[in-house]
């Protein structure tokens, strides 16, 4: 069985989960406290980073790397294109929620209302999460546009794209930050990706100090 060292509420290590479950390919869930470099971890990511999976007898991190190999390995069902045209829209897609959106709202919200009472770093930065607040508004406007003019993010097919931007927008909704009135395309969107099986462990996620709100696990929002 795989092996997944990884946080709840790491959007990155929930596109992970999300194309494991996909896959049907099950997996040993291990939290990891990365933020107290234990050597034990750092020997299996030096970069002190999660999630890191053990799969085929490797170690592997990063979960952009992660989700390729596991495509290529394990390519049924697909969560690629076949075709390269199709393979670049999903990647940059991918990218622009692991890297813009992160960087701009779930560093923002995420890490500042959550992760620094769990790592013991102090208080939520309130400048840091109002600028969070503002920027989400315009990354929903944007999906809502992509979503105006195609069935998923990325084209008429399912992929690492829509898993990318649910593993973002879920870890907000856990703390409420994800305004859903703003689109009812995206609300539509996020409630036929969240009725997937391989949505049911995330949302039976549960975060010591954190409540999630009702409608968090509620398929019919």
């Amino acid at each position: 069985m795989a092996r997944l060292y990884h946080v709840p509420l790491s959007p990155f290590c929930r596109k992970v989960r999300l194309s494991l479950a996909e896959k049907k390919i099950e997996v040993e869930l291990i939290e990891e406290r990365y933020w107290e470099a234990d050597p034990d971890f750092l020997r299996r990511n030096p970069a002190a980073k999660v999630p890191v999976i053990r799969l085929d007898g490797k170690m592997m991190a990063e979960s952009a790397a992660i989700c390729e190999y596991l495509e290529e390995t394990r390519p049924t069902p697909s969560l690629m294109p076949n075709d390269p045209d199709g393979r670049y829209e999903v990647r940059r897609i991918v990218s622009w929620f692991d890297d813009k959106f992160h960087a701009e709202v779930t560093s923002k919200l995420l890490y500042e209302r959550v992760n620094k009472k769990v790592t013991g770093e102090g208080y939520p930065d309130s400048k840091n999460v109002k600028a969070g607040a503002r920027a989400i508004k315009y990354h929903l406007d944007y999906m809502t546009w992509l979503l105006d003019h195609r069935r998923w993010l990325a084209g008429d097919q399912m992929s690492l794209a829509d898993f990318a931007a649910a593993a973002h927008l879920s870890s907000l909704d856990y703390i409420s930050d994800v305004d859903w009135n703003r689109s009812a395309v995206v609300k539509d969107w996020y409630a036929k990706i969240k009725s997937r099986p391989a949505f049911r462990s995330i949302l039976a996620d549960q975060i010591s100090g954190f409540r999630p709100p009702a409608h968090y696990a509620d398929l019919d929002f």
